[in-house]
Formats: structure tokens, C-alpha cells, sequence
């Protein structure tokens, strides 16, 4: 980045004709047209930061902060305290911040992982500058997805990234307030339960250190760089089904959605349609809360109806009651395996409707 400073530094010299320097957010001189002149202005640059002010002359030298979120990221000074100079320091801001923004956006790694996964670049360019970075074009990594719940003022990407200090290796991306993905190499095989370890690593730090709710989209694993793009929008479906088929799950894997994948990628109009032919009109929202649990038990015990009444703390002819009652209601009989398929895949097409329309 010196390199682009020096460029800066020589044409505002030639231009005004006044000796000219860069320095960053500690002191550093970073770019200078003349050592001698700015002589002892490392000094000068530590007190001007420790101040409140905006501008300063001190010895001939003009200094003014370069201004982002309310903090200096540079500090520009040029000899001469005129007017003049004065006016071409406040332009020479605006440039120093565009070669901030043209340097990041050209060498930083994150930068240019973000714009893999959002899809602000060509394919054909990847592989390009993934070399000029000295990223790996090849190697196992599986994109995460964290999204904390609304209304949360903390920021979860500094978290994860002091989890994964490896820069070379790992790459955290801020997508929004909500949303932070880490890309995050493997140790070389798709190992599903590493990758569940990290997530699960994540959310128990998010949750012990920040008292942070979140949920994780996990992708699967690429072994190209300029496939991550793929990894990074399933972890987003994940996150989108899951929350609509296991809310109460906050690691959801792209490879165990199951039906629920199936279903989100149905039609609305597929799915009524497919409800209504199942049940009469009324027959699924006659069945009342205790019924809905009675049912789920009953699925999570494999059909096994001992089970199920022990775990309900209900008698066994009690269950036999209900399940007969519901067959009565919607024409299955949950015993039944054929019919049992037909009702669990009926509750989550409902979830799915009642979800309302899908969140992009």
C-alpha cells in the first residue's frame, strides 16, 4: 500500500509544489516527499491525535485527519499554512480514503472472499486473483453461516474471527448486521463431525463469552476456491429451511435437511394442493395442541405405541384412544405405516404454508 502512498505523495508535490506526507492512524509516517522538511513530525502527528481537533499548524506544517466512523484512519500534512493549502488538504482526503477503498478492495483476502460468495465476480478472475493473494485455489473448506437474532447490538464476526486466527487460512466476512460467514479450511477430509465441532465450538462461545443467541448454516465442502460461492448458498438454504422445519435446532447442516429440502422447493400451489387431497376441509386444524404433541411423540418413538404412552405418562388404551380418534378425524390411521408416511409429510408441508412466503 506504501507503494500507492508514494505514487499520491509525488504527484501532490509536483502539483502544488508543497512538500507533502501520509500517516496512519498510530503515527507512522507511511509516505513523505521530503524527509527533512517533516524533520521531528512523527511527534508533531502522536500530539495532533491525542487531540479533539480536526486540523493544526505547527511549524509551518499544516496536518489534517482523514475521518471514517469518527475515527482518524490517516493524518495528511503539507508545509505551508495559507489558504491554499488548506483546500488542497481537504481534497487530498477524499483521494487518500479512495486509495484506502481501491487497496482493500484489490489486496485484501476477505474483500475478495466476499465478493466469491456473493457473486461480485467473474469466474474467470478467481483463480487470478487468488494467486496474486496467495490463496490456495485448492483446498477443502466449507462455508458457515452465523446469524444472531434481531436487536442484538453485539457483532459476532470479531468473536469468531479471535476463534479463527489463521487469516491464511480462514476467512471471516461481515454480510450484514445479522450475518457473518467464516470460510474455513479443513484438515483434509469431509469430516462431518469436524465440521459440526466448529459450529458447535462457535455457538458456545458466542453464548458463554456474549450471552449471543445464534444459529448456524453449515454448507458442504469444496475443493475449489472458486466453489465456496456453492457452499456459501447452501448454508444459506439450510438457514432458510431450517428455520421453517427445525426451529428448534441451532446448527442446521445443508446435508441433513432431508424432506424438508424436498419440500421448500416445491410450488405453494403443489402443496395445497396436495393437503387438500389428504384431508377433508377442516379435518388438520380440528386436532388441538395436546393431539399435534401426541402425534410427534408418537413419530419420534418409531410408531411404537408402548413407548410413546410411557413417555407421554399417559395409559397405553389412552393412546390407542387418541390415535383412533384421529383416524377418525382425518381418515389415517397413524399405525399404519403407509398412512404414517402421509400424515408426517402432511405436518411438514403445513409448516412449510403456514411459514408464509419464503425469506430471499
Amino acid at each position: 500500500m506504501n507503494r500507492l502512498f508514494d505514487g499520491f505523495v509525488s504527484s501532490i508535490k509536483d502539483i502544488t509544489g508543497c512538500e507533502f506526507g501520509v500517516a496512519d492512524e498510530s503515527g507512522v509516517i507511511l509516505s513523505c516527499s521530503d524527509a527533512k522538511t517533516f524533520e521531528g513530525a512523527e511527534a508533531a502527528i502522536d500530539a495532533f491525535l491525542d487531540s479533539e481537533d480536526l486540523w493544526r499548524v505547527e511549524n509551518g506544517v499544516r496536518y489534517y485527519k482523514v475521518v471514517e466512523k469518527e475515527k482518524p484512519e490517516y493524518v495528511i500534512f503539507m508545509s505551508g499554512d495559507g489558504e491554499i493549502g488548506e483546500k488542497f488538504l481537504e481534497i487530498a482526503a477524499i483521494s487518500v480514503h479512495n486509495i484506502k477503498l481501491y487497496y482493500e478492495e484489490k489486496y485484501d483476502k476477505n474483500s475478495f472472499i466476499k465478493q466469491i460468495i456473493l457473486d461480485n465476480i467473474l469466474p474467470g478472475d478467481i483463480s487470478i486473483r487468488a494467486k496474486e493473494l496467495h490463496i490456495a485455489a485448492r483446498a477443502l473448506r466449507v462455508a458457515f453461516i452465523i446469524r444472531l437474532e434481531k436487536n442484538q447490538e453485539i457483532y459476532s464476526h470479531e468473536i469468531v474471527q479471535n476463534l479463527f486466527p489463521d487469516r491464511l487460512k480462514d476467512f471471516v466476512v461481515v454480510i450484514d448486521d445479522e450475518n457473518t460467514a467464516l470460510i474455513k479450511e479443513l484438515k483434509g477430509t469431509e469430516d462431518t463431525k469436524e465440521i459440526n465441532q466448529i459450529a458447535k465450538t462457535i455457538i458456545d462461545t458466542l453464548n458463554t463469552e456474549s450471552m449471543i443467541k445464534a444459529k448456524i448454516g453449515v454448507g458442504t465442502p469444496t475443493e475449489s476456491i472458486s466453489e465456496i460461492g456453492r457452499s456459501f448458498k447452501e448454508a444459506q438454504t439450510a438457514l432458510l429451511v431450517g428455520g421453517i422445519f427445525e426451529n428448534d435446532k441451532s446448527v442446521i447442516n445443508y446435508n441433513s435437511l432431508g424432506l424438508g429440502r424436498l419440500i421448500y422447493q416445491l410450488p405453494e400451489t403443489l402443496c395445497k394442493l396436495f393437503l387438500d387431497e389428504v384431508f377433508a376441509k377442516g379435518a388438520y386444524e380440528s386436532l388441538d395442541n395436546e393431539t399435534i404433541l401426541t402425534i410427534q411423540k408418537f413419530f419420534e418413538n418409531n410408531l411404537n405405541v408402548s413407548e410413546t404412552s410411557r413417555l407421554l405418562y399417559v395409559h397405553r388404551n389412552t393412546l390407542v384412544y387418541r390415535l383412533d380418534k384421529i383416524q377418525k378425524i382425518t381418515g389415517l390411521d397413524l399405525r399404519n405405516f403407509d398412512d404414517a408416511i402421509i400424515f408426517k409429510v402432511s405436518m411438514l408441508v403445513k409448516k412449510y404454508l403456514d411459514k408464509g412466503e419464503r425469506v430471499l
